[in-house]
């Protein structure tokens, strides 16, 4: 099961992320166990949280949230155009560097979250709408023993006292209810990542692409088996 962590846990460490969203503040930061990982299985564990994102994987209770949401975002103008991105706020693709710039990231046509970046140990993405200005950061830490997990932090950045207000009246949901449920799916697509994983898109030429990976079992003659257990 994931756990939540202390925010110094993520704003100690050298995200890039930090270069560009100082005007964030730091709401959560979650804990992911992806036993077997190694430093080169970010993009794999990339790979299973897409596979993972069509609605038959959310849990029916999640699915009515999300629904009530999106109605009262219609009903109100939360989410209409000129609210996001592009309209009430800049993207923060606007601040990247010249290197971060090159590498976006892939859409989820699932989820409402544009890509920032994506670099081999760290993603972004973002989504702006009437109450808030949110990043989604994932991150690849190493924990012992040569293996590593999946860090989620939420970045936040209210629109004023009602965007607090609102970021107030979803925690419990978030915590109760959202996080638990995201939680068992994500961890459950680790677990299966070897059923599916020749269908994922890990780019060509990454270390974490199969091919890349039988090219180095063939030249080393072996493959640790905690890759994928």
């Amino acid at each position: 099961m994931s756990l939540r962590i202390p925010v110094a846990e993520h704003t100690a460490r050298p995200w890039r992320i930090h270069e560009i969203a100082s005007d964030f503040r730091t709401e959560d930061v979650w804990a992911f166990r992806t036993p077997g990982a190694g430093p080169d299985d970010f993009p794999l564990m990339l790979a299973a949280l897409r596979s993972r994102t069509a609605p038959q994987y959310q849990t029916r209770s999640v699915r009515f949230l999300f629904a009530v949401r999106w109605r009262l975002g219609a009903l109100l103008g939360w989410d209409e155009p000129d609210t996001g991105l592009g309209g009430r706020v800049r993207s923060l693709r606007d601040r990247l560097p010249d290197d971060l710039r090159r590498t976006p990231g892939v859409k989820d046509p699932n989820i409402p979250f544009t890509p920032v970046y994506e670099v081999a140990d760290e993603c972004a993405q973002e989504l702006a709408n009437k109450t808030v200005h949110t990043i989604c950061h994932l991150g690849w830490v190493p924990v012992g023993n040569g293996e590593y997990e999946l860090r989620m932090a939420a970045l936040v950045k209210p629109n004023g006292l009602f965007g607090k207000a609102y970021m107030a009246f979803i925690k419990p949901f978030r915590h109760l209810i959202v996080y638990p449920a995201m939680t068992r799916r994500w961890e459950q697509a680790w677990r299966d990542r070897q059923v599916r994983r020749e269908s994922w898109e890990v780019p060509a030429g990454h270390p974490g692409h199969p091919e890349r990976r039988r090219q180095r079992e063939d030249e080393s003659g072996t493959l640790s088996e905690g890759a994928w257990l």
